[in-house]
């Protein structure tokens, strides 16, 4: 580990508001490890509901003033343009960071820093993509609607992917010109804390972003219910999504964007699909920091003919894998979070055990480490009612269930009360596009490998279910932080 690096998790770490770094008004700390050996890496404040004014207050005052909100979209641009620059060049750094804390190997090639970086370069030449309406009137009227700020908005980002989330929340929120209030997870600050004084030295006018530490039931829940704040911007799991919405209810009736827990299926037909491909995409996606991906193809629904060729094919994917300490750039697979979501994962395993059959897996790995090592596993024979195939486990485990039919296929991928994704193979169009018209959740196909990029950073969702809500991404993601102002003129 680099000085610098050292020295960030070194001493307590302070909250930014209005500017300044300030101590958090908690005298209260938590300790927070190191999740591939166990170590201590840090202290995070518990956090306090007066940390939360201070930020609020500063925000609402830079809004007030159109510090950033009434800047034109050009200056706009410019700052975010730098301040995506810089998160590029310490781009390694960042990854070091995210190892440290919640356990993303450095080898890991999706949400890495440098794509950070491209996301908020995208939100910067969007500053000036936000066009109005106008709308039919007769001869003595003008009538427009225009996209302006929310105005504050707290945004709460998860621990999985701490600067590429960071990113995700700043860039939308900044390029449409409100002011923020950022609470990054208890177990994953610090990259936000390295953003946020890396956005002052790129020009962000002071109070424009603030940022405050501690834990969710205490910070975020003050957050969620600050009558100054005017929207918030969630991820993290459903259950904690459900609570934004009633703490907006209980407040001031603010919006809302949640992006929550996913259970997304890979559907698999026997009609000339590369089976090779499709094992080498469902192994990606579910080794990924370690299964710990809200978008993870966990449910694999395959045609019962073709089952057993591809267990075997992705039996050899999970096996080749390198398990070690996630900032060694040898390792391919690291630990999960923390003990609480090891403990998690591993209750999941045992009643996977009850109800299917184990394939592979399902043991804990590199005990001599006191790291959170979890081999990953897989199960077959999964009934569709089985805990392992309805709950999202933000793990390395794979459910795996047959069908016979089209139909049957369908009911199994709208089996579960969530709808983020789905991921179809079929080399048939026709059953492409039966099953992508049937199918509730963004969906995407394939039949064989494939070098498509997609939309990139330019690509929306908007899930279904307890999945959550609002569309995030892309430039329809960038309208939910904005609200449409109608103006009217009578002559």
């Amino acid at each position: 580990m680099g000085n610098g690096i050292q020295s960030l998790f070194d001493k307590k770490p302070e909250i930014l508001i209005n500017g300044s770094w300030i101590p958090s008004d908690s005298d209260e700390y938590f300790p927070v490890y190191n999740p591939s050996n166990g170590n201590k890496l840090a202290e995070i404040p518990v956090g306090s509901t007066n940390d939360v004014e201070k930020a609020v207050s500063a925000a609402r005052v830079s809004f007030e003033k159109g510090v950033w909100s009434d800047l034109p979209a050009s200056d706009r641009k410019s700052v975010l343009s730098k301040l995506a620059d810089r998160i590029a060049e310490e781009a390694s750094d960042l990854d070091l960071i995210d190892a440290l804390e919640m356990g993303k190997p450095i080898s890991t090639t999706r949400f890495k820093a440098s794509a950070a970086a491209d996301h908020l370069r995208f939100y910067a030449e969007a500053t000036d993509k936000l066009n109005g309406v106008v709308l039919p009137t007769d001869g003595h009227s003008f009538h427009s609607l225009r996209p302006i700020p929310r105005g504050v908005v707290g945004a709460i980002t998860p621990w999985n992917f701490p600067t590429y989330n960071v990113a995700m929340k700043l860039g939308p929120a900044l390029a449409a010109g409100n002011s923020v209030v950022l609470k990054p997870s208890e177990l994953s600050s610090f990259a936000a804390l390295r953003i946020a004084q890396l956005a002052l030295d790129a020009g962000l006018p002071e109070g424009v972003l603030n940022v405050v530490l501690g834990q969710g039931q205490i910070v975020g829940k003050a957050l969620a219910l600050h009558h100054g704040v005017d929207m918030i911007t969630f991820t993290g799991s459903t259950a904690v999504g459900k609570l934004m919405l009633q703490y907006a209810g209980q407040s001031n009736m603010k919006n809302v964007l949640a992006e929550c827990g996913g259970k997304s299926p890979q559907i698999i037909f026997d009609d000339g699909v590369d089976l090779d491909a499709a094992a080498d995409f469902i192994a990606l996606y579910i080794l990924t920091n370690q299964g710990q991906v809200c978008s993870s193809g966990t449910r694999v629904l395959v045609q019962k003919t073709v089952e057993r060729e591809l267990l075997d094919k992705l039996s050899s994917r999970f096996t080749a894998i390198t398990v070690g300490d996630a900032s060694d750039p040898h390792t391919t697979f690291g630990p999960l979070v923390s003990k609480a979501q090891h403990e998690k994962v591993k209750r999941f395993i045992e009643e996977g055990k009850v109800s299917a059959e184990l394939v592979i897996g399902g043991t804990t790995l590199l005990e001599h480490t006191n790291g959170n090592f979890i081999a990953p596993t897989i199960f077959r024979n999964v009934p569709p009612s089985a805990s392992i195939a309805q709950e999202e486990i933000f793990g390395p485990v794979l459910s795996v269930t047959t069908f016979d039919t089209e139909a049957e296929a369908v009911a199994l991928a709208n089996g579960t009360a969530y709808g983020s994704n789905a991921y179809l193979w079929s080399a048939s169009l026709r059953t492409s596009m039966r099953m992508a018209h049937a199918i509730r959740s963004t969906i995407s196909v394939r039949s064989g490998a494939s070098s498509g990029r997609g939309p990139s950073h330019a690509g929306t969702g908007e899930p279904y279910g307890m999945s959550g809500l609002g569309a995030e991404g892309g430039l329809v993601g960038l309208k939910s932080y904005v609200r449409n102002h109608s103006v009217g003129f009578f002559y």
